[in-house]
């Protein structure tokens, strides 16, 4: 089978929505070609496959966006325009806003990482959810506002809260991505070894201690088990890996032989 290519040149990513509902991302009124581009380049890696335009001002389709959207050119390709606000919404069932500014109605609030939560849920149930993003420059308007039944904010720093399009779908895109993403959230990379278990460990450190003896740097008597201790601790404390052992074997090996070439120091 051939390999598909973007308009840019590259390898087209292949992007197909999973079977069922997923949010659609709806830029209401976008000014620039190059955002929207970002944006689907942002949806892809977050895995939300469906955009729709509102308006956008140079019209549609425009072929700076493809050439930003570094391969999620299938995301553009399927793109829907729509006149307006209403319409684009006018076959989901549920609709959020990002609005990051405080509007005068009650109305339900989410983070982005509750609004992905929500939206994981409502389509989950087989109903279909759109999330709005305002122009570059102004945000929504409050008849866009209007159209929704929920808003997301992002608590960022107030005292400079300034996103561009694509870092605002991004951050939502990021949220419905981990949702559900199974990877941990802190691990211990060891490539090809294994975390040593405490026997393992308990075998290294009698014998770097029995060495140690033997050179004297465990003197004097006195101060030997809190000196050990430490070692002990020294060691207990992170995941030692079997290769990182067997070094450190090989390490106390090399010193051993050295002492024994030239004498042991075992007098004072």
């Amino acid at each position: 089978m051939p390999e598909a290519w973007t308009r840019g040149g590259k390898p087209a990513a292949d992007l197909r929505p999973p079977p069922g509902e997923s949010p659609i991302i709806v830029l209401v009124r976008p000014q620039l070609a190059e955002n929207i581009g970002a944006v689907a380049r942002a949806m892809a890696n977050g895995g939300l496959f469906h955009l729709r335009l509102v308006a956008p001002r140079d019209g549609w389709p425009q072929d700076r966006a493809w050439r930003t959207a570094s391969g999620a050119d299938p995301i553009l390709d399927a793109a829907r325009v729509f006149p307006d606000t209403p319409s684009a919404v006018a076959d989901c069932h549920r609709v959020l806003a990002t609005c990051p500014r405080p509007r005068h109605i009650v109305i339900p609030v989410r983070t982005a990482r509750a609004a992905a939560e929500d939206l994981r849920e409502i389509n989950g149930r087989g109903l279909r959810t759109a999330v709005l993003f305002g122009p570059e420059r102004a945000g929504l308007e409050n008849d866009d506002v209007a159209c929704a039944d929920t808003l997301v904010r992002y608590p960022l720093n107030p005292e400079h809260m300034s996103l561009n399009l694509a870092q605002a779908v991004m951050i939502l895109a990021y949220e419905w991505w981990t949702a559900t993403e199974p990877t941990p959230p802190r691990r211990l990379q060891t490539n090809e070894t294994t975390v040593a278990t405490k026997g393992q460990l308990e075998g290294f450190l009698g014998r770097l201690v029995a060495e140690l003896d033997a050179a004297g740097f465990l003197d004097p008597p006195p101060k030997r088990p809190g000196m050990v201790r430490n070692l002990r601790h020294w060691f207990e404390r992170g995941e030692v890996t079997e290769q990182e052992l067997r070094t450190l074997h090989g390490v106390v090996t090399e010193l051993s032989r050295g002492r024994m070439r030239r004498g042991r120091p075992d007098e004072g």
